[in-house]
C-alpha cells in the first residue's frame, strides 16, 4: 500500500471495503478493494484464481491493475487487495435517475450498452471466466456511451458464506441480482445469464417500478415465474420500447433451473443477429457461417473495385476483410486509385469497428490506413483528413481492447498524430480520454522505444496550439516524460521529441517547480547528445528559456548544472555551430535575456564571456526584430552590471585611500594642533 495514498472510502461492497486511492508515481486515481480472507491458504487460493484476470483484453471490461496481499494488524488478518480502474458513473446511477423521473430509457442507448455488456460477457465465457457478481453497480460508465464490467470475482471469495450472510443482512439489495443456485454458492456461466436478465428487467421497468419494488420482483423470480409474466404484461400495456424482444428473451434467461437457461451467445443471436437491436461493438461474426474460401478467393482476385465490393458485401466476415486488406497492402500504389480513395477508407474503418476484438485485422487495417494517409500527405501537404470524432473514438476503443499489443499501440498513435495535425479535434480527443491513455502507456511501456517515441510525437501534436480542456491529466505528463528520457538516455529521436514536449508543457504552465531542475538537466543532456539535430536544439533552448523566465533556480541550473560542466559553455558551442541560423541564434538570445534578468547570475555571464558573444550577435544580426530585442536586453543588463561593478570598485578604492591617509590631531576646543 506504500505506493498509494488513500483519498476516501466508498460504501462497502459485498466482499469488502472499497478505497479510492491515488497512485503516488502517476497521480492516477484508482480503487482498491480490500477483501479480508480466512487464512493464508484462502488468500493464496483467491490470488491464484484471480491472477489470470490481469491478462484480460477487452474495451468493455474494467481491468485489474494489480493484486497484492496485506496484513491488517488491527484485526490480525490477511487482506487481498484488488487494484482496479476508478469510475464515477455506473448503470445503477442511470437506473436510479430514471426511476426518480419515472422515465423510460432511451432505446438506442439501452441497446448500445446492452450490446457492450453482451460482448464483454461473451468474451469472458469464451475464456471460461465467470463474472459471479454482475449487477448494475458493477457496470461502470467511463463515458456516456461506454460501459465496462467491473469487480470480477473468484470462486474462493464468493463462497465465503459468513461474509455473504453479514452483507446480505446489512443490505438486502446485495444478493437480489444473484441466481437461485448462486445463493447456495454454486456458480456457472448460467449464473451470469440470470444476473444479466435481472439487469435487463431493471432497465426496462425503471419507469414504473421503484427500487424496493424491483428488488422484491427479482427475489420473487427465484420461486415463481408468474411474477415475470405479470411484469411483462404491464410492460406491454405501457408500450415499453422493445417489449416484444424482452417478452421472448427474459423468460429464457430467468429460468429457475440453470440448465434450462439460454447462453450468452444465444442472447446475442436473439437480440442483435435475428432481432432488431443494434450496437456498434457486438461481434456478430461468431454467430454466422464462415464464407467458403473459394468464394473469397474469387472475389479477391480482381482490382480495387472488386476488393471493395467483397468487403462491402461481407462486412461481418472477418476472414474476408482481413484477406482483402492484405491484398490491398500488396497492390502497387499507382493501382490503388490514390490520392484518397474515400470508399476504401470508409470500408476499412467499418471493418475495424465491427471486428474490434480481432487483433490481426486491426493491425492490417492500421497498416493500410497509414499507407494511404502517408501517400496522400506526401502528394499534398494541405490535404484534409475526412475523419470524424466517432471514428477516432473507435480507434481509441480498439487500442484499449488490445492494451498489450505494442505494435497496435504504436500504429494507433501514428494514425492519431496524422489526424490531429490535420483536423481540429484536439478538444474532442482530450474529452475522449486520450491524455489518460497516453499516460497509461508511457507508464506501462516506458522501456518500449517505439511506443514512447510515437506517444511523445502525439503529445506534441495535441499540445501545440491546443486549448487544454482539463489540466489534471496534463500535469502528470512531465514526470512520465522525465522517466522516458532517463530510460533512453542515448536515443536522439526520443530526446528530440521529449524536448518539444517539455517546451510546450513549460509554456502551458503544466510543470511543477520541483521538476524544473531535472527538466533543465535533461534538456542540457539532450543538446550534448545530438547537437547536430537543429529541431532538438531549437526546442531545447526554447524550453530552457521558458523555465529560466519563471524560475531563478532553473536559470541557475542552466548556468551551473548539477552534473558539472557549464551550460554557458554549451551555449557558446551551439552558437559556433549555428551562427548563421537566425532561428537558433534567436532562441539562444532569448535564453540569455532571461538569464541576465537575475543579478546573482550576471557575474557568471560576464566571466564566461557572454558580453562579448552578445556584442558579436548584435553586429551580425540587425534585421530580426525579436533576435535584436533579446540581444539588446541581455546587453543592457550586462553593461549595467559592468558599470555597477566598476562603480563599486571605485568606491572601494576611495574608501581604502581615505583609510590609508595620515590623521591630523585636533585640540580639545576643535582647533588644529600645530607643531
Amino acid at each position: 500500500m506504500e505506493k498509494y495514498q488513500i483519498l476516501y472510502q466508498l460504501s462497502p461492497g459485498a466482499l469488502g471495503v472499497n478505497l479510492v486511492v491515488e497512485e503516488l508515481a502517476t497521480e492516477a486515481k484508482l480503487v482498491i478493494k480490500q477483501v479480508e480472507c480466512l487464512d493464508e491458504h484462502h488468500t493464496n487460493e483467491a490470488l491464484e484464481e484471480l491472477r489470470p484476470l490481469l491478462k484480460l483484453q477487452h474495451a468493455h471490461i474494467s481491468l485489474y491493475q494489480e493484486l497484492f496481499i496485506t496484513w491488517n494488524s488491527e484485526v490480525s488478518s490477511l487482506s487481498l487487495c484488488l487494484v482496479m480502474e476508478y469510475s464515477q458513473g455506473s448503470l445503477q446511477m442511470v437506473i436510479q435517475s430514471k426511476r426518480e423521473e419515472k422515465a423510460e430509457m432511451d432505446p438506442k442507448w439501452m441497446q448500445e450498452i446492452l450490446g457492450q455488456m453482451l460482448d464483454a460477457l461473451e468474451y469472458l465465457h469464451q475464456l471460461s471466466i465467470i463474472h459471479r457478481n454482475l449487477k448494475p453497480s458493477n457496470i461502470s460508465l467511463v463515458s456516456k456511451n461506454h460501459c465496462k464490467l467491473q469487480d470480477l470475482s473468484s470462486n474462493a471469495l464468493m463462497t465465503h458464506r459468513a461474509k455473504w450472510n453479514v452483507r446480505a443482512e446489512e443490505d438486502p439489495f446485495q444478493k437480489s441480482w444473484m441466481a437461485p443456485e448462486a445463493l447456495d454458492f454454486t456458480f456457472s456461466q448460467m449464473s451470469d445469464v440470470w444476473s444479466l436478465g435481472c439487469i435487463m428487467l431493471d432497465m426496462a421497468s425503471c419507469s414504473f417500478l421503484n427500487a424496493t419494488e424491483a428488488m422484491y420482483l427479482r427475489k420473487s423470480l427465484r420461486q415463481n415465474s408468474g411474477s415475470l409474466k405479470a411484469i411483462l404484461k404491464t410492460m406491454e400495456e405501457k408500450h415499453i420500447p422493445d417489449v416484444e424482444t424482452f417478452s421472448s428473451l427474459l423468460p429464457l434467461m430467468l429460468q429457475i433451473n440453470p440448465l434450462d437457461r439460454i447462453t450468452i451467445k444465444a442472447v446475442v443471436r436473439m437480440t442483435f443477429v435475428s432481432g432488431s437491436f443494434k450496437s456498434s461493438c457486438v461481434a456478430m461474426t461468431l454467430h454466422q457461417q464462415v464464407v467458403p474460401e473459394i468464394i473469397t478467393n474469387i472475389l479477391l482476385e480482381g482490382n480495387v473495385t472488386s476488393i471493395l465490393e467483397a468487403m462491402e458485401n461481407f462486412p461481418s466476415r472477418p476472414e474476408v476483410q482481413l484477406k482483402a486488406m492484405k491484398r490491398l497492402l500488396q497492390i502497387p500504389e499507382d493501382q490503388l486509385g490514390l490520392p484518397w480513395p474515400m470508399g476504401l477508407v470508409e470500408v476499412v474503418v467499418t471493418a475495424m469497428k465491427l471486428h474490434e476484438r480481432i487483433l490481426d485485422l486491426q493491425l492490417c487495417a492500421c497498416s493500410l490506413l497509414l499507407r494511404i494517409l502517408s501517400h496522400v500527405l506526401v502528394q499534398d501537404a494541405e490535404a484534409q483528413v475526412p475523419w470524424d470524432i466517432s471514428i477516432i473514438c473507435s480507434l481509441l476503443s480498439i487500442m484499449r481492447s488490445h492494451s498489450d499489443s505494442e505494435q497496435l499501440i504504436t500504429q494507433g498513435y501514428s494514425l492519431l498524430t496524422i489526424i490531429s495535425s490535420q483536423v481540429q479535434v484536439s478538444e474532442e480527443l482530450q474529452k475522449a480520454g486520450l491524455f489518460e491513455l497516453i499516460l497509461e502507456h508511457l507508464y506501462r511501456f516506458s522501456k518500449d522505444r517505439d511506443i514512447c517515441f510515437s506517444a511523445l510525437g502525439l503529445l506534441w501534436s495535441l499540445l501545440v496550439d491546443a486549448v487544454i480542456v482539463n489540466k489534471d491529466p496534463v500535469v502528470k505528463i512531465p514526470a512520465l516524460v522525465i522517466q522516458v528520457l532517463d530510460t533512453h538516455p542515448t536515443d536522439a529521436e526520443i530526446a528530440e521529441a521529449g524536448c518539444a514536449v517539455f517546451w510546450l508543457l513549460s509554456l502551458l504552465g503544466c510543470m511543477s517547480e520541483w521538476q524544473f531542475e531535472k527538466v533543465v538537466e535533461l534538456l542540457l543532456q539532450s543538446i550534448r547528445l545530438s547537437q547536430e539535430r537543429v529541431l532538438l536544439v531549437n526546442n531545447a533552448y526554447r524550453g530552457l528559456a521558458s523555465l529560466a523566465k519563471v524560475s531563478e533556480l532553473a536559470a541557475f541550473r542552466v548556468v551551473m548544472p548539477q552534473d558539472g560542466g557549464s551550460g554557458l559553455t554549451l551555449l557558446q558551442e551551439t552558437y559556433q555551430l549555428y551562427k548563421d541560423d537566425p532561428e537558433v541564434v534567436e532562441n539562444l538570445c532569448m535564453l540569455l535575456a532571461h538569464l541576465s534578468s537575475y543579478k546573482e547570475i550576471l557575474p557568471e555571464l560576464e566571466s564566461s564571456g557572454i558580453r562579448a558573444l552578445v556584442r558579436e550577435i548584435q553586429g551580425r544580426f540587425t534585421s530580426s526584430l525579436e533576435l535584436v530585442s533579446y540581444a539588446e536586453k541581455a546587453s543592457l543588463s550586462l553593461e549595467a552590471a559592468l558599470h555597477s561593478s566598476q562603480e563599486r570598485k571605485l568606491r572601494g578604492a576611495a574608501v581604502r585611500e581615505e583609510a590609508a591617509a595620515p590623521k591630523v590631531p585636533f585640540l580639545p576646543e576643535g582647533r588644529p594642533h600645530l607643531p
